[in-house]
């Protein structure tokens, strides 16, 4: 009977090892970073990467997060986990940022703001704010959609970080916060109700806590309605200074009593902030939210949390003052069994019919902007006008990715075509500091170069660092990234001997967003026909 049982457990090892293959071939594990260690534990953040103001819902065993998207397009971006730890980018809600026409053009920092993902009577729910315009919603009865046309639920301006309850008598409320930047007011959380469809106001909007004083900037609530408490789970103090806050009350409309629950502590995981509880169907809790890391974006982290007279306590409260600190390695959630490590995607081998989802442009989508070729096996980008800023902060056909871990090298095959003068394709760090390795065709010649622009939202200038004649169209480039995001930009023509061009270069953050790396293709003046790059593939290596 004991060898029967060695040779069944040998068995189903190795069919475990085998399911974890073929799901690592149908979605490659990152080369930069991998949350999950293999023996029951994880290391914070599960993602590191900029899915900022993350929110999570569970669905019976399964987990959807979305998170903030600004002016990037398509927005919304959709992950599923199975465990919390290990998760899969699977597709975006929001298709174009509305008003189209305004989205139509670079808005670096407006747009998608801090969402809420729910499920209620069999559909998703995602409740986002645009600060100039209001609080809006969309649903689906799958989470990879299709999702409807986006609802304007709520006008206003400086309306932000909303999110629905649908309470046990079948009302619906709304709470949400202040963007100080429009509405000249903030640190102040609302409530309101909706009607049935959760698609319109028909309350008065209640002022459920003042932050003023001890809690400024309290921003992101989430509701929750548990043990017969109203709670409202809420960051303040800032971004990368701040603390996790919990309000609870027996009315949906207060008093509420308010409390601290995670701070930074002596960890170096600084202003854990503005996330989703979650629980597992073993009945354990956890919080998701996320950490401020400057050119690397707001990357996201998991944390335990149990419950002690009512209130929550997130991390690890070593101290016993009911205040907990952010965890950095601790035992995965149990969900039951352990499932194939996952992540989102990052190289692309460009050979499908469709760009990878790890793409987003700057602007809405333009079809002159660039396409597929399917079976061809690359992606081509159209070398569009070049914006009369004369720099790539106004350029919407900018084609980027996140940065995916600490240290990465990112390396691409490119085929310039060029068909006018100064028409150019590059490889981008970009930022409000931005530096790019570029082709640029003169009236006589290929010229490759190296360039950078610090202040970008302001106008800065161009600066070529690097420029050396070049022959013949097809060529690799390569930016690596190390510790401080701190990056080298290098060229070759044969793909495996490289020369450096230019300075290491800082990446910044954009405006509200991590650093991202990708393509872009200019050119000056109209003609009936524009010059293309072909990118062959994008990999990313350790």
């Amino acid at each position: 009977m004991r060898s029967k049982g060695i040779k069944n457990s040998v068995i189903l090892s190795i069919v475990a090892v085998l399911v974890t293959l073929q799901a690592t071939a149908q979605n490659p594990v990152s080369r930069g970073w991998v949350a999950d260690n293999g023996d029951g534990t994880y290391t914070n953040p599960i993602i590191h990467a900029d899915y900022s103001d993350p929110d999570v819902v569970r669905v019976g065993n399964d987990y959807y997060m979305t998170a903030s998207s600004f002016n990037c397009s398509p927005g919304l971006p959709v992950l599923h986990s199975k465990d919390l730890v290990n998760w899969e980018l699977i597709g975006y809600a929001l298709e174009r940022i509305v008003p189209v026409d305004v989205f139509s053009v670079p808005q670096h920092g407006n747009g998608v703001w801090a969402p809420c993902i729910r499920y209620h009577n069999n559909e998703f729910y995602i409740y986002y704010p645009d600060p100039d315009f209001g609080i809006y919603m969309i649903k689906a009865e799958n989470a990879k959609g299709p999702w409807s046309e986006p609802i304007l639920v709520k006008g206003g301006k400086g309306l932000i970080d909303p999110s629905p309850l649908w309470d046990d008598d079948g009302k619906v409320y709304l709470t949400y916060a202040f963007a100080g930047s429009r509405a000249r007011i903030k640190s102040v959380l609302m409530v309101t109700e909706l009607n049935s469809e959760g698609t319109t106001v028909i309350g008065k909007d209640v002022m459920v806590f003042d932050g003023h004083d001890e809690n400024p900037t309290v921003e992101g609530p989430k509701f929750y309605k548990a043990n017969g408490y109203y709670y409202l789970f809420a960051p303040a103090g800032g971004v990368s200074t701040g603390w996790q806050l919990v309000l609870r009350s027996k009315n949906v409309y207060g008093p509420y009593q308010v409390k601290t629950v995670m701070t930074q502590g002596d960890t170096e995981i600084n202003g854990p902030h503005q996330g989703a509880w979650v629980d597992t169907p073993s009945g354990e809790h956890w919080f998701i939210h996320f950490q401020d890391k400057e050119a690397y974006g707001r990357i996201v982290h998991l944390n335990p949390m149990k419950w002690e007279n009512g209130w929550p306590v997130i991390g690890i409260d070593e101290d016993g003052d009911g205040i907990g600190d952010p965890v950095l390695t601790y035992k995965k959630p149990d969900v039951g069994q352990t499932y194939p490590i996952v992540t989102p995607p990052e190289s692309d081998e460009f050979s499908g019919s469709q760009l990878g989802l790890q793409w987003q442009w700057q602007a809405n989508l333009h079809l002159s902007y660039g396409f597929p070729s399917g079976n061809l096996g690359f992606f081509r980008l159209n070398c569009i006008v070049r914006p009369e800023s004369d720099g790539l902060w106004e350029v919407p056909n900018l084609l980027l990715q996140k940065f995916p871990a600490e240290e990465f090298t990112a390396t691409t095959k490119l085929t310039f075509t060029a068909r006018t003068p100064n028409e150019e394709a590059g490889f981008v760090i970009m930022g409000e500091d931005y530096q790019y390795i570029s082709l640029r065709q003169l009236e006589d010649k290929l010229l490759i170069r190296t360039v950078k622009c610090e202040n970008a939202r302001n106008g800065g200038d161009e600066k070529e660092l690097f420029a050396d004649d070049f022959t013949g169209n097809e060529v690799y480039f390569r930016i690596s990234v190390k510790e401080g995001a701190i990056c080298n930009f290098s060229y070759s023509t044969d793909g495996q001997n490289y020369k450096t061009a230019g300075l290491d270069f800082a990446a910044k953050p954009g405006r509200w967003i991590g650093a991202k790396i990708g393509y872009f293709a200019l050119r000056e003046g109209i003609t009936n026909d524009s010059g293309t790059v072909d990118i062959d593939w994008f990999r990313i290596t350790k």
